[in-house]
């Protein structure tokens, strides 16, 4: 689970809890920032932990790497002293190491995807803050237009009237949502027409170059016949010459 996702859950709880107790908005506002701050110091410490991991596992590779090539040479100078069987376990442990070698370059590339990943998600979250910050002062002053709104409202008695306005907005989305449902189907059918013509054009084709190839060789087949039977008649008419 990521940073964000983690931080996202725990506000919801928080801020759900104080406001089923009826808090304060601007105490919402205050835990919310205390919150955040919280898990940004967590999330600095989770991303360098993962920074160090990943130090600690370049330099598994590396060291691998090394006795790697370390038991090859020892393996070249063992069967040039004609000792073919300790030349054969070096080189058996060079190949070990290089198997090591190689899960630990794998493993690097997964644990610097991780630490990138997390350090984008540090820098959203520390943005995140700089607005909630610059926001704080704003919503409060929203705050306390809203209580001033709400305790006019009171005083006027235009409460019923904010209840009929609700209503008939309710019932303008209402409608507004029917006509986005039909304009969406009325696309939608456009669409399908638009394919099945593109598929009947398609067929359309295909079907005139099988008529074009027909007509070609029926053609090709009437000229050779009208070649054959002129050469019959003009043989014919030598003969009768030579009679």
């Amino acid at each position: 689970m990521s940073i964000l996702d983690r931080l996202s859950r725990l506000l919801r709880a928080n801020v759900n809890d104080m406001i089923s107790r009826a808090e304060d908005p601007a105490k919402i506002i205050d835990q919310a920032l205390l919150d955040m701050r919280s898990a940004y110091t967590e999330a600095r410490t989770e991303v360098a932990d993962a920074m160090s991991q990943n130090a600690r596992l370049t330099r598994e590779s590396g060291t691998n790497r090394k006795l790697a090539e370390e038991y090859e040479k020892k393996a070249e100078e063992a069967l040039r002293a004609g000792n073919e069987e300790l030349a054969r376990e070096a080189l058996r442990r060079s190949q070990n190491h290089k198997d090591l070698a190689r899960g630990f370059e794998e493993q690097v590339g997964t644990q610097s995807a991780m630490v990138d990943q997390l350090k984008t998600q540090l820098r959203a979250l520390e943005a995140k803050i700089d607005e909630m910050e610059s926001r704080k002062s704003l919503l409060a002053a929203r705050q306390k237009t809203a209580q001033a709104g709400a305790t006019l409202e009171r005083v006027s008695g235009f409460g019923k009237a904010g209840g009929a306005m609700e209503a008939f907005d309710a019932m303008e989305q209402k409608v507004i949502g029917m006509e986005d449902r039909n304009q969406a189907m009325t696309q939608l059918r456009q669409e399908g027409d638009l394919d099945a013509q593109l598929a009947d054009l398609g067929r359309d084709r295909e079907l005139d170059d099988a008529f074009a190839a027909l007509k070609a060789r029926v053609q090709d087949g009437g000229t050779s016949g009208t070649s054959g039977g002129t050469t019959s008649g003009s043989s014919t008419s030598g003969g009768s010459s030579r009679g």
